[in-house]
């Protein structure tokens, strides 16, 4: 499974590319990525997977959003965000193995894990940036609720499909535990 985390913190890193740029806050694949680590591989390695990728980053390779990378970058507008991808892997895959692997399950866990990413970056960005709630929310929340609603369809969707074959192909447990 270590493999597997490996592999989350590479397709995180790749989806991390595709953005566009906001002021402050970019979108990015990055939280799709998350969804797909934490529906595929479970809470505790689609956590795992993204504190790989969270080193990683801060080790200075440029795999955070817009080829950047380094210590700097944990510290700056979207650290919050970064540091929620593990809470929200975590969250997302442990709401699944609570319940079962079905698509409307995947699809309320990963819109969990989204709200997870969500508060984690907005309340870092509020402190970081000493912003008021309703500035912070504008900058941090609703420019990502669609385009999040989005990937969090497109992650539980493909994320199931690609677990049932991966169970069914015995390179995964059936219960990520």
């Amino acid at each position: 499974m270590l493999i597997n985390c490996g592999i989350f913190a590479a397709i995180t890193a790749i989806l991390a590319q595709v953005e566009i740029p906001l002021p402050l806050i970019p979108i990015s694949g990055q939280t799709l990525a998350v969804g797909l680590a934490a529906t595929i591989l479970g809470s505790r390695y689609g956590a795992i997977s993204m504190i790989v990728y969270m080193l990683i980053g801060a080790a200075g390779v440029p795999v955070f959003a817009g080829f950047s990378g380094g210590a700097h970058v944990l510290v700056g507008p979207t650290g919050g965000y970064i540091f929620g991808f593990i809470a929200a892997a975590f969250v997302t895959g442990w709401i699944l193995e609570k319940t079962s692997y079905t698509l409307l399950l995947a699809l309320v866990a990963n819109i969990a894990g989204m709200i997870v990413t969500l508060a984690f970056g907005t309340i870092y960005l509020k402190i970081l940036l000493e912003m008021s709630w309703p500035a912070a929310m504008a900058a941090g929340v609703y420019p990502f609720l669609v385009v999040g609603l989005i990937k969090a369809f497109l992650a539980a969707w493909i994320g199931i499909a690609v677990r049932q074959r991966l169970v069914h192909a015995r390179l995964i447990h059936p219960i990520t535990e």
